[in-house]
Parts: structure tokens; C-alpha cells; sequence
């Protein structure tokens, strides 16, 4: 049961059954119409599908849109077909795809772009010995099978794209504290990796993020002209809220990161002032990290798991800052580079709200 239910959650199932739903009722839908109309109805089934989308919003979107990129297709094909009498049939097609494929640059018909090309052609091989009835078949099918699509995905569980988002949010979250426990053991072991080599490391992070930002994307498209947004708005801020948050820690963590990699700030002069610069940097970026894997409180009376690792990690930042405000070295390239890390991770600290609650009592 569980796995049924864990299967029917997953975007891809959940259009399947919209998609076959909807292609059904727009052929039975189809079938009741005029004989002139009904005779083709497999054109319906095929609306049907192209309205199918992973959101309300992008159903409506590309049903319209598909319709209208047909009727330019048709419209075309009609002109240029007529204007082209005694010419022969190869110029008169290669002449239509030319311009169907300048129709289709116009921005507003988007991904749908293709059907002008696809109708202009299907127009003048088989419809031109009555453009107008043809045009009424399948542009009207169409449409009438895009109307049902869009039907059955603003009722039939309409998609808020929720699970999805949520999985992206947690690996990108689980990667990026990776990331900086990384660093910080190459710190303690004095392994830190090459430039070139971090740059491979972090591309599976860039991967995660660019999902996460795409999932938090589609959600957000989603509540649009959907009924049951209202009921999963909590869920879906939350999504938007740590989507964001992370994104912005992640440009962050970056900067510091590449600062340690390139200038390794703990080996160029700094030991002479605190024989541990190396580890307490460590320290800071783990700390980091662990807050960065927990982003809410489990409670709002009293200290939990967040409010412990904010604390180490307020502590770490603090004996890094005053490292800092103790070095007599400011003319070091690595001070800066050191500087400028610690102040990443105050601003990352202050984006992820990560602020002590219960000071300790003197």
C-alpha cells in the first residue's frame, strides 16, 4: 500500500493517468459532435494530450498556445498555397516551411512553436480541397481535446509539484553542508584540494542546486489556477523560503570556499599568530554545516538540536573573528582572504536566521 501510494506521488505517474483520463473523455466527447466532426475524432485524444501539463497553469498555457500556433500553421499554408498556383509543388512547400519556421520565432507561442511548421504541412498535402472544413476539424478537435486536458488537471489531483521540491531541497541541503565538512576536514588534515579539482568536486552541488531552483520554480507555477493551493501554502512557502535561503548561502559558501582553496589563508603567515588557524577555521565551517542541515526549531519554549548547533557554530565564528582582530599580519594576502571568509560565514549564519536564542546565564 505504501509503495502504491509513494508511486502515485511521483509526477510522472500522476500525469500518466491525468493524460490517458482526459485522451479518453475527449474521444467520447468527440464521438457525440456532428458526423462532419465526429468522423475524426482520434484529432480530440491528441489536444487532449498536448494540455496534459505539470501544472494548471502550464495546461492552459500550452493549450492555447498549441491551438494557435495551428491555425497560423493553417492560415499560412492556405495564403501561400493559394498565391503559389502553377508553381510547382516543391517550391510551393519549401517556400511554407521557410516562413512557418520565421512564424515560429514569434516569443509567444514558446515550446508550441513547432505546430505552425507541423499544420502548415499537413495543411497543404491534405486539406486544401476545402481548408475551412479541415481547419474546423482539427484545430476545433484540438482545442476541444485541450479543453478536457486542462479540465481534467485543474480536478484530477492537480499538481502542486510538492514531493518533488521537497527531495530537491533536502539533497541540496545535504550536499551543501557536505561541501563545507569537506573543506573543513582537507583543513584538518592539511589535504585542501587544488583549484581545478574543487571546481569538478562542485559540480554535482551545481547540479543539485540547479533542480532545487527549478523544483521551487515549477511550485510556484503551479499554485497558479490551482484549486487546492490554498490547502499545501504552508508547505509551499516553506519550499520558497528555504529554496531561496539556501540559494543564497550556497553563492556564499562558494566565495568562501574558492578563498580557501586558492589562498589556503591557515599556511601563509597566520599560524605565527594562533598555531591552530587551520582547525579553527575548521571548526567554523562545521558549524556552518550543521546548521545548514537543520533549518527549523523543533520547539519555540526551549533549546533543541538547531539551537545547539548554532551555538557551536556562533562559538567557532567568534573565536575565528577573534583570531582576526588579534593578527598584527593585515598585509597578508591570506589575512584578507581569511577576513573575507569569516565574513561569508556571518552572512550566512544571518540568511539561514540563524541567531542564539537561550544565551547561556552568567
Amino acid at each position: 500500500m505504501r509503495w502504491a501510494i509513494g508511486r502515485l506521488q511521483q509526477p510522472w505517474v500522476q500525469r500518466g493517468i491525468r493524460a490517458a483520463l482526459a485522451a479518453g473523455l475527449a474521444w467520447q466527447a468527440a464521438l457525440l459532435l456532428p458526423p462532419t466532426l465526429s468522423d475524426y475524432a482520434y484529432y480530440a485524444p491528441l489536444g487532449a494530450i498536448i494540455a496534459v501539463s505539470p501544472t494548471v497553469a502550464d495546461s492552459a498555457s500550452a493549450a492555447w498556445r498549441t491551438v494557435l500556433a495551428i491555425l497560423l500553421g493553417f492560415a499560412l499554408a492556405v495564403v501561400v498555397y493559394e498565391a503559389t498556383r502553377g508553381v510547382p509543388d516543391t517550391l510551393t512547400i519549401a517556400l511554407i516551411v521557410a516562413l512557418a519556421i520565421g512564424l515560429e520565432q514569434w516569443p509567444l507561442l514558446r515550446e508550441q512553436a513547432s505546430w505552425v511548421s507541423f499544420a502548415a504541412v499537413l495543411m497543404v498535402t491534405v486539406g486544401t480541397s476545402d481548408p475551412a472544413e479541415y481547419a474546423l476539424r482539427y484545430a476545433g478537435l484540438t482545442l476541444l481535446g485541450a479543453a478536457v486536458g486542462v479540465l481534467v488537471t485543474t480536478l484530477l489531483f492537480p499538481p502542486l509539484q510538492l514531493t518533488t521540491a521537497v527531495r530537491r531541497v533536502a539533497l541540496a541541503r545535504e550536499l551543501l553542508a557536505a561541501h563545507l565538512e569537506e573543506i573543513a576536514g582537507g583543513l584538518r588534515t592539511g589535504q585542501v584540494p587544488e583549484p581545478g579539482e574543487w571546481t569538478a568536486r562542485t559540480a554535482v552541488l551545481g547540479r543539485a542546486l540547479d533542480g532545487m531552483r527549478s523544483a521551487e520554480a515549477q511550485v510556484e507555477r503551479a499554485r497558479r489556477a490551482n484549486p487546492r493551493a490554498h490547502r499545501w501554502q504552508g508547505t509551499a512557502g516553506s519550499i520558497r523560503e528555504q529554496s531561496r535561503a539556501l540559494d543564497r548561502v550556497a553563492v556564499l559558501v562558494d566565495d568562501l570556499t574558492t578563498l580557501v582553496v586558492e589562498f589556503q589563508p591557515h599556511r601563509r603567515g597566520l599560524d605565527r599568530v594562533d598555531g591552530a588557524t587551520g582547525w579553527v577555521l575548521a571548526d567554523a565551517l562545521e558549524g556552518l554545516a550543521r546548521v545548514v542541515r537543520i533549518p527549523y526549531h523543533a520547539t519555540d519554549t526551549e533549546p533543541d538540536e538547531r539551537d545547539a548547533a548554532i551555538d557551536a557554530a556562533v562559538a567557532a565564528l567568534e573565536r575565528l573573528t577573534t583570531l582576526l582582530r588579534t593578527s598584527a599580519i593585515a598585509d597578508d594576502e591570506g589575512f584578507f582572504a581569511l577576513g573575507a571568509v569569516t565574513v561569508g560565514m556571518h552572512r550566512s549564519l544571518q540568511t539561514l536566521e540563524a541567531h542564539v536564542r537561550f544565551p547561556a546565564t552568567a
